[in-house]
C-alpha cells in the first residue's frame, strides 16, 4: 500500500456505506465525499437535529446525494441493537462500515447507559456491538469492509484489564488511549477472525492525524465546551502540525475505498510525524500488534456486551 499524493475515490456507485458520528467532524467529511462517489451513505449519529442540519449541508455540494438518516447512540448498547435491527430488517448488504463515531479526553469521568467508562464503551464496545450485529449485512456483500478509526493518542494506550472502567483512577489521556489502543486491537482481531472463518471480510483501521475537528471539544454536557487543554489548543493551531477534516477525513475514506488496502492495514496521514499530509501507512505500537492482549480483549468484550460473532 503506497501513499497517495492527492487523495481520488473510486466509483461507489451501487455500495451502501454506514458512517457513525456522521453529523460533524472527520464522519461529516467522509459522508459528504463519499456520496459524492455515488455511494448510498447511512448518516447514524446521536443528534436528529444535528445530523438533518448535517445532511442538509452535504446536499449543499452534492444535490443528489443519496442519504440515510439514522438514530444511533454508541453509549447504548440498546441503541446499537435497535439501530442494527432496523438495518438487518431492510434486508440490504453493507459494503462498508466506518466506525468513526468517538468521544476524546473527557475531563472528569462519566458512563454510558451500561456502567462502562465513557471512552471505552462509546468508542471501543459501541462499535465491537455495532460490527457483530451487523455481521450478516456485511456478509452479504461481495466484498465488505469494516473501517476502525483509531488515533496516534494509541501510543500512550494501555489496556487495564483489571481496572477497564477506570474506577480506582480516571486520567482523561490514558482513558482516550486505552480506547483507541482497543479499536486498533480489534480491527487486527476481527481480521484475523475474518481469514479464518472465511468470511471475506476486509478490516482495518485509521487515523487522522492532528485534525481540527469538534472531537476536541467535549460539550458543556460532559464538562467542557472549548478544547482539552490550552496546550492542546496551542497545538492545533501550529503550523503544519495539524490539518483540516477535510484532510483529516482521507485516511478512513483511503481504507474504506482504495483496492490497494489489505486487511490489517493502518492508514494515517504520511506528512511530519504522521500528524498532516496524504494518506499511506501509518506507524503503530508495539501492544497494537499484541495478539495475545487482542484475544483477550475480543473475549473480555464478548462478555461485557453480550455479544458475540459466532
Amino acid at each position: 500500500m503506497s501513499a497517495a499524493p492527492q487523495l481520488s475515490i473510486p466509483d461507489q456507485y451501487g455500495k451502501r456505506v454506514i458512517v457513525t458520528g456522521a453529523n460533524s467532524g472527520l464522519g461529516l467529511e467522509t459522508a459528504r465525499r463519499l456520496s459524492a462517489a455515488g455511494a448510498h451513505v447511512v448518516m447514524a449519529a446521536r443528534n436528529q437535529e444535528k445530523n438533518q442540519a448535517a445532511a442538509d449541508t452535504i446536499r449543499q455540494s452534492v444535490p443528489d446525494a443519496s442519504l440515510q438518516l439514522e438514530s444511533l447512540d454508541l453509549a447504548s448498547l440498546a441503541s446499537v441493537r435497535a439501530f442494527s435491527e432496523r438495518i438487518l430488517a431492510d434486508q440490504l448488504p453493507v459494503d462498508v462500515l466506518i466506525n468513526n463515531a468517538g468521544v476524546m479526553a473527557v475531563p472528569t469521568k462519566h458512563t454510558t447507559e451500561d456502567g462502562f467508562e465513557l471512552q471505552f464503551g462509546t468508542n471501543h464496545l459501541g462499535h465491537f456491538a455495532l460490527t457483530a450485529r451487523l455481521l450478516p449485512s456485511l456478509m452479504a456483500a461481495d466484498a465488505p469492509r469494516v473501517v476502525t478509526l483509531s488515533s496516534v493518542m494509541h501510543w500512550i494506550g494501555r489496556i487495564r484489564f483489571g481496572d477497564l472502567n477506570a474506577d480506582k483512577k480516571y486520567n482523561a489521556w490514558l482513558a482516550y488511549g486505552q480506547s483507541k489502543l482497543a479499536n486498533l486491537l480489534f480491527a487486527h482481531e476481527l481480521q484475523r477472525r475474518s481469514d479464518g472463518a472465511g468470511w471475506g471480510l476486509l478490516s482495518a483501521a485509521a487515523h487522522p492525524g492532528s485534525s481540527r475537528t469538534n472531537l476536541q471539544s467535549a460539550g458543556p454536557q460532559l464538562g467542557r465546551d472549548k478544547p482539552a487543554s490550552a496546550l492542546v489548543e496551542r497545538f492545533m493551531n501550529m503550523p503544519g502540525l495539524s490539518q483540516e477534516a477535510e484532510q483529516g477525513a482521507e485516511p478512513e475514506i483511503f481504507a474504506a475505498t482504495w483496492a490497494s488496502v489489505s486487511g490489517g492495514d493502518y492508514v494515517g496521514p504520511t506528512g511530519a510525524f504522521g500528524l498532516t499530509g496524504p494518506p499511506g501507512r501509518a506507524k503503530q505500537s508495539r501492544r497494537a500488534l499484541d495478539e495475545r492482549v487482542a484475544l483477550r480483549l475480543w473475549t473480555v468484550s464478548e462478555d461485557l456486551t453480550g455479544i458475540d460473532f459466532s
